[in-house]
């Protein structure tokens, strides 16, 4: 659905009614010490998914070496530690912390190491590996166009790092940025989504989105044929990322920090968030509409057709052509991911991948929701609809991501 100009221009898109998204924390107990003090008799706390990523991040400075990864078992609501060694002060760290150490094999070392022997020896197009600290492994997938000779060097390369190290799948989509159709934002015949509004560190409103629309177009208006609204500053894709900064033609851009789910209802945005494996994640796209999920790997590297993109959020959430550029958000009002790209879509499931808001925060230099609010006194956070550049084909055209010239007019977007 398209947005309309207003006074002291406040942008905010609409996607898909679901009244069913509640911008709620739920908070759950700490558990209790034992009244002597034992510290080693602590008892795991339930926690959220926000909570999660805290003591993940607490732990991997305290425990060093020992910490090989975390996640989140969100039915026990507890934090799960992957520790490699042996060492009591370790099990009372954790256990300290409220989380639950869990013994593995592979150190964060050694999966670095293989993922750094896989980027040398099998960067083929249409591959992806993540850290899955459930299974302490690096989880390969190949999509349909990885046959032959190829698969015969993936398969390789990852029986090479040994037993235990990484595991590989086939899946049955293409990797490739979502990038198709969409009623969000134009440029150069390109049409892509807002991710979250935001606010520059010189105080200017703006908005983040895909690194592959930003490379599309460097001015973007809020309809078809219509006057700018935004520049891009910024733009990364291929390489250490998806993602793209836009600031406001108008410095009175009023860019709220919600998104707005459809039906009057909205989802109040407070801050940027790392991702946790396990956390229960909500993505919006003009496309499907709001579909969630969960995420299922960190610090993904995908192979696309027009490059390498690597530090990038692996989920099983469902996404097709058109989501491209749209929010990814939890259930407590974080901003997590910009929609990038994967295979499969919403009938038969498959992996969508998605850049950390809170890197792309940080390299173009930016805040959102609480952390810094934009003009007009509402922070910035409002989400995009999904969807990505249009081409004739319906995905993403020439080398370095550029999105295609659109002839769609209206499609899939209008069911957003």
């Amino acid at each position: 659905m398209s947005h309309k100009r207003v006074p002291k221009r406040k942008v905010v898109f609409a996607g898909a009614g679901a009244a069913a998204v509640v911008a709620a924390a739920i908070l759950l107990p700490n558990a209790n010490a034992s009244q002597d003090g034992d510290k080693t008799d602590l008892q795991p706390k339930k926690v959220n998914a926000a909570s999660a990523a805290d003591i993940a991040s607490q732990l991997a400075s305290t425990l060093g070496e020992a910490f090989a990864g975390a996640y989140y078992d969100k039915d026990k609501q507890q934090v799960i530690v992957n520790v490699v060694g042996d060492g009591n002060d370790v099990d009372v760290e954790v256990k300290k912390a409220g989380a639950v150490a869990r013994s593995v094999k592979n150190s964060t070392a050694d999966l670095e190491s293989a993922a750094k022997t896989l980027k040398t020896k099998a960067t083929i197009p249409g591959t992806a590996w993540s850290v899955d600290p459930q299974t302490n492994e690096i989880r390969v997938t190949a999509d349909r166009t990885v046959t032959g000779g190829k698969w015969d060097t993936l398969e390789s390369t990852v029986n090479s790092l040994g037993k235990g190290v990484a595991t590989i799948k086939k899946s049955q989509g293409t990797f490739k940025p979502f990038a198709e159709g969409g009623d969000a934002i134009f440029g150069g015949g390109s049409r892509c989504s807002l991710g979250f509004n935001v606010t520059t560190d010189s105080g200017a409103p703006g908005f983040i989105t895909a690194g592959h629309c930003g490379v599309a177009a460097k001015e973007w208006s809020d309809s078809q044929n219509g006057a700018p609204i935004g520049t891009v500053q910024d733009a990364t894709f291929p390489g250490d990322g998806d993602f793209a900064l836009v600031t406001y033609d108008d410095p009175n851009t009023e860019a709220p920090s919600t998104v707005n789910t459809g039906d009057g209802n909205t989802v109040n945005i407070a801050k940027a968030a790392d991702a946790t494996v396990g956390q229960k994640v909500t993505r919006m796209g003009s496309t499907t509409g709001l579909n969630d999920g969960s995420v299922t790997g960190l610090d993904a590297t995908v192979n696309y057709p027009e490059g390498t993109v690597s530090g990038l959020i692996q989920t099983d959430v469902c996404a097709e052509p058109g989501d491209s550029g749209g929010p990814l958000f939890s259930q407590d009002g974080s901003a997590i991911g910009l929609t990038s790209g994967g295979s499969g879509d919403c009938t038969s499931g498959g992996e969508t991948f998605f850049q950390p808001v809170t890197t792309a925060l940080k390299a173009v230099g930016a805040t959102i929701g609480d952390d810094g609010g934009a003009a007009g006194g509402d922070g910035g956070g409002a989400a995009g609809n999904g969807g990505g550049a249009a081409d004739d084909q319906g995905g993403a055209a020439g080398n370095g991501g550029a999105a295609g010239k659109g002839k769609k007019q209206g499609g899939a977007g209008d069911k957003g």
